[in-house]
């Protein structure tokens, strides 16, 4: 199993770059970061500054979509990232979340979704496309160097027809189910749905985003964690059933968290009983990180990304890292 770190792009320049520098040193093998649109610093921009600053992360959006960009954009932008990081770059790619609201946008319809990898992939090959799509029409579009790029396409994926769908292209799935195993295990099995529908030979690797913090204070690290499980009952509430959140309490928090980014749930969140936020997010010492990474090894996860939150992000990346060793003998 790998080990990841996943960041929104918020800190400096010069700070992100010494970041990066530090999760390389501490012998992570991804780095993903966000685009968030008006919530973060350009993505691109910043993955040339990771390219730069490392020589052996795999480097990718976690996740782009084909709503605040044509798909051709994106296509031209990973490529230019794989060429600068020699041959590093990942495309994350997903419907969008709730950030699109305040673009008066929704998130794509997987219809959408499907056509923009397809027309990403077409590209890549040295094909001249023509195709009018759900969201966006390609004419007699080609790429000038593409290169017969191989950049793998990783989907971000919660609900079940995605995970079907990421099952059925993608190379890869970004899995946002919390940690809890129950509810891994309920999506992975979607995912081969997917791979079974497809007649592939492999399922995607799979790579689940550990969002919280990991610290010897735990009332902090919970503190930490909140936020994001809040997320769940508002995108996703079948993993909140399997994580024991009774539907009422489900509807309340969805009734106080309308949009936005995760941390702006921080009323909902309030409402949310510790247990729940234990199983969804990192929160707590390093004892329960341990316990997390132990379930993902022993469901079949491929890699586990950890998205640090809280005041100090790169402790929680340096002890997540060293619970990661201690479980998997790296």
């Amino acid at each position: 199993m790998l080990s990841g770190v996943a960041l929104q792009p918020v800190d400096a320049p010069s700070t992100f770059e010494s970041m990066v520098e530090e999760i390389e040193g501490g012998g992570y093998d991804e780095l993903w970061l966000t685009d968030s649109s008006l919530h973060a610093r350009y993505v691109y921009a910043y993955l040339t500054l990771a390219a730069r600053h490392s020589r052996r992360l795999r480097l990718g959006t976690a996740v782009t979509n084909p709503i605040t960009r044509h798909p051709a954009i994106t296509a031209t932008a990973i490529l230019t990232i794989d060429e600068i990081s020699n041959g590093r770059a990942v495309l994350g790619i997903g419907a969008g979340d709730r950030p699109l609201l305040a673009l008066g946008s929704k998130p794509a319809p997987l219809k959408q979704l499907e056509a923009g990898i397809d027309a990403v992939r077409r590209l890549w090959s040295g094909e001249t496309v023509t195709m009018q799509a759900p969201g966006f029409v390609l004419d007699d579009a080609h790429l000038r160097d593409h290169g017969g790029s191989k950049i793998p396409i990783y989907m971000s994926a919660s609900g079940p027809k995605t995970l079907e769908l990421a099952g059925r292209i993608a190379d890869g799935v970004i899995l946002l189910a919390g940690l809890h195993p129950e509810g891994v295990q309920w999506a992975i099995d979607h995912i081969d749905r997917g791979v079974e529908k497809a007649h592939r030979a492999a399922r995607p690797k799979v790579t689940v985003f550990a969002y919280g913090a990991v610290d010897d204070d735990e009332d902090k690290a919970l503190a930490a964690g909140r936020t994001i499980a809040a997320w769940f009952p508002q995108t996703t509430p079948v993993y909140c059933e399997m994580a024991g959140l009774s539907s009422e309490l489900v509807k309340q928090v969805r009734d106080l968290y309308a949009g936005g980014e995760f941390q702006e749930a921080e009323q909902a969140a309030r409402l949310l009983p510790d247990d729940f936020v234990h199983r969804m997010s990192l929160a707590g010492g390093k004892d329960r990180a341990r316990g997390h990474i132990k379930n993902m090894l022993e469901v079949g996860v491929d890699c586990v990304s950890v998205f640090p939150l809280g005041d100090d992000r790169m402790k929680t990346v340096r002890y997540f890292k060293e619970c990661f060793d201690a479980v998997t003998g790296s």
